[in-house]
C-alpha cells in the first residue's frame, strides 16, 4: 500500500523522534553541536610527536638562513613533519630566515598565530619566541613575543598577533621557535560573536562569550613577515589583557560633566533667586 505526502511526512517525523539525541545532534549544523575534542588531549598529542622527532639543530648555527623573510606576512604551519630544534634542552619547531638587508632601520616584523582547532574551548595555540643573530650567528637579542586577540572581518585580521622591532644594524637573521616558557604560557582572549561577521572562518570557530585563556602548544599556523598596514591596524585595536574595570558610566558623567544635584548642597539644586 503506498503513502500519501503527509503520511510520509508523518513517519519521518516520528522516526526522528525515535533517534533521540544522536538524531538531533546529527541535525545540528557544526557551530551549534558541543566540542567533541579536549582540548589537554589534543595538547598531549602534539607534545608527545614533538618529544619523539628527532632534533636536526641544537645551536644557532646549524640552522639554514637561505630563506628570506617575506615583504608581506606568510602563513606557514609547523607542526607533524617539520624540522625540530632542541634549544637549551626545549624541543620546539622552528621558522629560520635571512633579514633583508636594504631595509631602512628600523622596521618591524609582523607575527599572528592561528587558534589550533574548531572551538574556543578546545583551541590552543603556537606561542613564537624570536632570535635575533647577527653575521656570526651571535644572538642579539631574543625575547618571547606577547599575544593580543583581535577578530576582525576577514580570516586575515583575525588571531592572535605580535611583533618585533629591528632596530640592529647587526642583525642578519631571524629565528623564530617556542620557547619553554612560551609552550607552557596562555594568552588572554575575550570572545563575542555578535562581534565578527559570520561568514568567516573564525566565526564559525567560535560560539562563545566571555573571556577565556586559550593555552600554548607546540604546533600550529603562524603568520610571519614584515609588517604591513593591513597587520599594523589589527595589532593597534588589539586586546592584550582584560580591562580594568571602571566606576560604571554614570559615575564617570558625574565626574566629567558635574550635574546640578551633585555639588554638596545636600541632594538640593541650585535655583536662581528670587529678585
Amino acid at each position: 500500500m503506498s503513502l500519501r505526502p503527509p503520511a510520509i511526512a508523518a513517519v519521518l517525523a516520528l522516526a526522528a523522534l525515535l533517534g533521540g539525541c544522536h538524531t538531533a545532534k546529527a541535525l545540528l549544523p557544526p557551530n551549534l553541536r558541543p566540542p567533541s575534542e579536549n582540548t589537554g588531549d589534543a595538547l598531549k598529542l602534539a607534545q608527545l610527536q614533538l618529544m619523539q622527532a628527532a632534533p636536526c639543530c641544537s645551536s644557532f648555527a646549524d640552522f639554514s638562513y637561505r630563506s628570506m623573510l617575506p615583504w608581506q606576512p606568510q602563513k606557514f604551519v609547523l607542526g607533524s613533519g617539520s624540522m625540530v630544534a632542541n634549544l637549551n634542552g626545549t624541543q620546539s619547531y622552528f621558522l629560520a630566515f635571512r633579514l633583508p638587508a636594504d631595509v631602512k632601520l628600523p622596521y618591524k616584523v609582523a607575527l599572528k598565530s592561528e587558534l589550533n582547532g574548531r572551538w574556543l574551548h578546545a583551541s590552543y595555540l603556537f606561542a613564537p619566541t624570536v632570535v635575533l643573530l647577527d653575521e656570526g650567528f651571535q644572538p642579539i637579542r631574543s625575547e618571547d613575543i606577547g599575544l593580543c586577540e583581535h577578530m576582525g572581518w576577514s580570516d586575515e585580521t583575525s588571531g592572535a598577533f605580535g611583533s618585533l622591532k629591528i632596530d640592529s644594524a647587526q642583525a642578519r637573521y631571524l629565528l623564530v621557535y617556542s620557547s619553554a616558557e612560551q609552550q607552557s604560557g596562555k594568552t588572554y582572549w575575550e570572545q563575542s560573536p555578535a562581534s565578527i561577521s559570520s561568514s568567516t572562518t573564525a566565526s564559525l570557530q567560535m560560539n562563545s562569550a566571555g573571556s577565556f585563556s586559550i593555552p600554548h602548544g607546540p604546533d600550529g599556523a603562524l603568520w610571519v613577515g614584515m609588517m604591513n598596514k593591513t597587520y599594523e591596524k589589527a595589532l593597534a585595536n588589539a586586546i592584550c589583557k582584560k580591562a580594568a574595570k571602571g566606576g560604571g558610566v554614570l559615575n564617570t558623567l558625574r565626574t566629567a560633566l558635574p550635574l546640578p544635584w551633585s555639588n554638596g548642597n545636600n541632594g538640593k539644586a541650585n535655583h536662581p533667586s528670587s529678585p
